[in-house]
């Protein structure tokens, strides 16, 4: 018990917002895992199939694994005018975590100095091993199990304390350490409000999310063509959406981030979809380079941002920018940008 509360102060004083502890035993969550790939709505997203049971079994990922560290980090700055945004057709909207840089290398960083604390406080060989949003690790069903909140019917993780903007990281470790209790019982209630506010009606369900039609699934994930039913619900979101989050009660408590680390950068926050849809190749380069968006690659972001210039109010600028660029790029992104012409011309008036 020392050893444990001395690890959650020390994940404070690294900068996470809250740690707790769960055994790995999570054969329930990879029960619905299995019942979702069935149905198909993983999409694209065929890794979400791969690597047979670690997923549900932390010691088939890292053998010796007896207690799983869940983290959280708070992502959400302060002022970045998310509605205004989403109002504005002619604003680019980008989802709120990938505005500073890329969250992986931030948690992944804080965690393997939180293994390295745990190693030097311990007079035993321990096995551990950090995690954030990579390998087969189900995140939000760990967090759960460890107190940190419940999966709400967003399909996101909510805390009490802090609604849903926050990063998720684990640690695995061969230490046997006490389990902390999770909630009793979901806290949504009759809460609806992310079901109806779905642009695309992504949720079949409640606790159910049908990737093939979230937003930040095919603006992220999907590789491909962005379905002709689903762009013009798109609206100015060209990179993830975040309407079910900006929805939800609980995110009237969330806490806004004290991290520089994911604070925006050149302006994302509040950019026009013409401005970064001029970007040439090097300029995304630049600009993306140290954030989730790059990602995406060059071809996928003209993409996505030709879809939310068809959605605008029609300008000749736009127009003359998409007719430059329809011909230097890929065919992926050359479509999208027809579709868009087609789109803006049918209300130029003339």
């Amino acid at each position: 018990m020392t050893l444990k509360q001395d690890i959650l102060r020390w994940s404070r004083e690294l900068g996470f917002q809250e740690a707790g502890i769960t055994q790995t035993d999570l054969h329930r969550a990879g029960d619905r895992l299995k019942s979702w790939l069935a149905a198909g709505y993983q999409g694209s997203m065929h890794w979400m199939a791969q690597h047979g049971d670690k997923r549900w079994r932390p010691d088939q990922l890292l053998s010796g694994t007896l207690s799983v560290i869940s983290v959280r980090m708070d992502y959400l700055p302060a002022d970045t005018g998310m509605i205004a945004c989403l109002r504005d057709a002619d604003k680019a909207y980008l989802s709120r975590y990938a505005l500073g840089r890329d969250y992986h290398k931030v948690v992944r960083k804080r965690l393997a100095q939180l293994a390295k604390r745990i190693e030097q406080a311990t007079d035993i060989p321990v096995v551990q091993r950090p995690f954030v949003d990579s390998a087969p690790v189900m995140e939000k069903p760990l967090a759960e199990q460890a107190g940190l909140g419940w999966i709400g019917k967003n399909t996101l993780l909510l805390n009490r304390q802090a609604g849903s903007w926050f990063f998720l990281g684990e640690l695995y470790t061969s230490l046997d350490l006490e389990p902390d209790v999770p909630l009793d019982e979901k806290q949504c209630g009759n809460c609806r409000a992310c079901l109806k506010v779905c642009p695309t009606d992504a949720f079949p369900a409640p606790y159910v999310l049908d990737a093939r039609r979230c937003i930040s699934y095919l603006t992220i994930e999907n590789k491909g063509p962005i379905p002709l039913e689903f762009r013009q619900a798109m609206g100015n979101r060209v990179f993830g959406c975040d309407d079910c989050q900006i929805i939800c009660p609980w995110n009237r408590f969330a806490k806004n981030t004290q991290e520089d680390a994911f604070r925006p950068r050149h302006g994302l926050d509040d950019s026009t979809l013409l401005r970064l849809f001029c970007w040439t190749e090097a300029e995304y380069l630049e600009y993306t380079a140290g954030t989730p968006l790059r990602r995406l690659g060059y071809q996928r972001w003209i993409r996505n941002l030709a879809v939310g210039l068809g959605n605008a109010p029609y300008s000749k600028a736009a127009v003359d920018a998409l007719a430059t660029k329809r011909d230097v790029v890929s065919e992926l992104a050359r479509e999208h940008i027809q579709w868009a012409l087609e789109q803006l011309q049918s209300r130029s008036g003339y």
